[in-house]
């Protein structure tokens, strides 16, 4: 009997095994979404497309196990396997989302995954591919490839640099760290620098006021730094050089290391990157234009799923950053004719628990971050007087900083899937987050010694209103700790989906920002001959903001390419707008006091082009027109004509990029960026400035290329990446510096870079 049923057993795999049928593959992302318009190679062999409903339709296929590789519309290519059992049933495949697919997942605009298409906010995404092609060094290389987005530097010594979003200073921009606001005041100086991009997954960038999500500084925009996280087994070591127009060494290592354990409860990945640049030189002064700078970075981001429906998420990264800038010499900071001297150590960590219920449609995170900056600094000028110098050498000015934020909070998102006319997910959250900045330079009498506590409750409903209209609207409540009158915050935002891939949004957001010390304060500058600082006058009250904005997106997407455009317009409307005035100078030098000015209003256009043609071309592009204007005119420099606009504020500014894949092993990308002409103050002191004025900057172009080869070697799992190219091909450089120990080093504008070449390899397993 046994033998007759083991024979029938056989009997039925042989059977089965010669047969074949239709089958129904469904290609979604991780949060079952379909993901459309796929590319599609089975078995390594013939070629097919998925529709609009991510279904790819196999006619004649055979019994038993496939590979398919999938390339998403102008995004990533995955591998997966799956068993065709000839069941009817239809089966689905999970893959990774990328970034550049119309349906990829933000979680940014809403605190809750949302796809980008259907997202009532605008979100705009900056992906590891972006950042790998523009072959960007740190985070603030790789913030220039967005509408609105302007990354400037500002100080000729020491090269901190800010991010502006529709024309607002860096200050006005909450920087987030998966999703935690702690980015401090301090970091917000150096720490664009500080994050190398090998720990980046993506950036995600939600413009205008935001305070009703995370609290105070959003008024601009959100930026969000999401770190990457193991999805599978893998690694790779990279190794660039970059010659600053032939006079200036820049050596760049990082490596990345992802474990996944083979039932995916369980994974890490660990980053690391070390930078050493040499200081530049531009006009041969002997002071440096480009400050030398030595990093190392390392950190860990991990999960753990305990369940299937629980996840816990760690990350922890520390770096150890020394820059120096000023003279060109190989002698002590404070015998410097002029120099900056910093040495920065920044300890970052978060912790997440995140549990699903209600059919996973429904979740509770509870999350904690903190940030610790240590900081030892120098800013000084070499005096001339034989008095002074013996003053100056015994106690040279030497400053200690101390700056932590604590960020914790927890938040409740539950789906009522009979609401009336639709769906709608309510979020309601609390948290806390407290600053402790301490800045001192006793030689200069100078000290912030500030601790401030926000306490915040907000409320969401994400309302889905059939197919075609989506309704978000929200409050958060702030009690600041130098304010006396709790802060609400409203914010509302509609989605009107027209076609396919069609939408229109409406979006209305307010902010406010506390009267407490932000980066720019932190900064001591070279001015006028001596040193600058910033004083918070003692009525400074806060600023509030309210922003609107319209925008018109569509994309034309068949199987092979998508091509489409969006066009936004904004308006925010600030009182009480925070200023810098002069106020004198003493005996060190220029005094600015930190003051409310009258109000402002920021207005203009971002418009945006794309086009993805299958895996070949990769095309993006945006310009923004806008009008920064304060409703008086304000005093920026004694004696100097005054007036409303903004400084350092162009009224265009853009950007393209074009990546294209010529073969299977070579590919080219470019690079481009636009800064029109905009209002820089500029202070005598040095031999070549001997008048206090505001001087109009000129216009800007700035080309970017590189070309890669991509060798596997053998049939391993190993590949190597060879690529070189060249920044800032045409060398568009400020050609106006100061020169010698007096100069104003807040006069530079600018590309960050003269010409530049770079060369580089990096080895990939899996």
């Amino acid at each position: 009997m046994s033998r007759i049923f083991l024979f029938a057993l056989l009997i039925k795999s042989v059977v089965l095994n010669a047969q074949n049928c239709q089958t129904v593959v469904q290609i979604t992302n991780e949060q079952h979404t379909p993901i459309a318009y796929s590319t599609i190679v089975i078995d390594q062999n013939k070629k097919y497309y998925a529709d609009k409903e991510g279904k790819v339709y196999f006619e004649n296929l055979a019994v038993g196990e496939h590979s398919l590789s999938i390339q998403q519309l102008g995004g990533s290519q995955e591998s997966i396997s799956f068993t065709n059992d000839c069941s009817g049933n239809i089966i689905k495949l999970e893959v990774q989302t990328s970034i550049h697919n119309l349906n990829s997942l933000v979680v940014t605009g809403t605190k809750t995954y949302r796809t980008q298409l259907d997202n009532p906010v605008l979100v705009g995404v900056t992906d590891q591919k972006n950042l790998d092609n523009a072959q960007a060094c740190n985070l603030g290389e790789g913030l220039k490839f967005q509408p609105g987005l302007r990354v400037e530097t500002n100080c000729q010594t020491c090269n901190y640099s800010q991010v502006r979003i529709n024309g607002l200073s860096g200050n006005y921009s909450q920087i987030l760290i998966n999703g935690r606001p702690i980015f401090s005041p301090l970091t917000g100086l150096y720490g664009l620098d500080q994050i190398p991009t090998n720990m980046i997954d993506r950036i995600e960038v939600v413009k205008g006021g935001g305070s009703s999500l995370y609290g105070s500084s959003a008024i601009g925009g959100t930026i969000n730094v999401i770190t990457k996280q193991a999805k599978k087994t893998q690694g790779n070591a990279n190794y660039f050089f970059q010659s600053i127009n032939g006079q200036a060494n820049d050596h760049n290592i990082n490596f990345n290391t992802d474990i996944v354990h083979p039932g995916k409860p369980l994974g890490i990945s660990i980053y690391g990157a070390h930078r050493n640049r040499d200081w530049y030189d531009d006009n041969g002064d002997n002071f440096s234009e480009i400050s030398h700078i030595k990093t190392s970075a390392i950190g860990l981001n991990s999960y753990y799923k305990p369940g299937k429906n629980q996840k816990i998420e760690g990350n922890f990264s520390f770096s150890d950053e020394y820059r120096f800038g000023g003279e060109m010499i190989d002698q002590p900071a404070y015998l410097a004719l002029q120099s900056e001297e910093r040495r920065h150590k920044v300890w970052m960590g978060g912790l997440d628990y995140q549990l699903n219920f209600n059919d996973n449609k429904s979740s509770v995170i509870a999350y904690s971050a903190f940030q610790y900056t240590g900081r030892t600094h120098y800013t000084g000028i070499y005096p001339d007087d034989s008095i002074d110098i013996v003053q100056h050498e015994a106690a040279p000015p030497y400053g200690t900083s101390e700056v932590s934020t604590i960020n914790m909070g927890a938040q409740i998102n539950y789906s009522l899937d009979s609401f009336p006319l639709g769906q709608n997910v309510i979020t309601v959250g609390a948290e806390y987050i407290q600053d402790v900045v301490y800045d001192e330079i006793k030689s200069y009498n100078y000290l912030i010694d500030q601790t401030t506590e926000n306490y915040g409750l907000f409320v969401q409903s994400d309302w889905r209103l059939g197919e075609h209209f989506n309704f978000l609207g929200g409050v958060r409540m702030d009690k600041h700790s130098l304010l006396q009158q709790l802060q609400w915050n409203p914010r509302a935002a509609l989605i009107i989906k027209l076609r396919e891939f069609t939408r229109i949004r409406l979006n209305l957001g307010t902010g406010f920002r506390a009267p407490q010390a932000f980066d720019t304060d932190l900064h001591i500058a070279f001015a006028g001959g001596g040193i600058s600082r910033v004083q918070l006058a003692q009525d400074l009250r806060q600023e509030s903001s309210i922003s609107y904005s319209a925008s018109f997106s569509t994309d034309n997407v068949n199987e092979k390419r998508a091509l489409g455009f969006t066009i936004d317009g904004f308006y925010t409307r600030i009182q009480d707008a925070f200023y810098l005035k002069p106020i004198g100078a003493d005996q060190f030098g220029e005094i600015f006091l930190k003051s409310n000015g009258p109000g402002a209003s920021v207005y203009g256009v971002s418009i945006e082009g794309r086009l993805d043609w299958s895996d070949k071309i990769d095309f993006k592009s945006g310009i923004t027109l806008q009008k920064s204007l304060f409703d008086e005119a304000i005093e920026y420099i004694p004696n100097a004509p005054m007036g409303r606009e903004f400084a350092r504020t162009p009224e265009s500014y853009g950007f393209a990029s074009l990546d294209y894949y010529i073969s299977n092993p070579w590919s080219v990308h470019l690079n481009y960026n636009y800064t029109g002409t905009m209002l820089v103050p500029h202070f005598a002191g040095a031999p070549n400035q001997t008048i206090d004025e505001i001087v109009n900057s000129e216009v800007f172009h700035t080309l970017d290329i590189k070309l890669q080869h991509k060798i596997t070697i053998g049939e391993s799992n190993y590949k190597l990446k060879l690529y070189s190219g060249i920044k800032n091909i045409f060398n568009a450089y400020q050609s106006n510096f100061d020169i010698g120990k007096n100069r104003d080093s807040n006069f530079i504008y600018g590309p960050a870079l003269p010409r530049t070449y770079f060369v580089g390899l990096k080895l990939s397993f899996k």
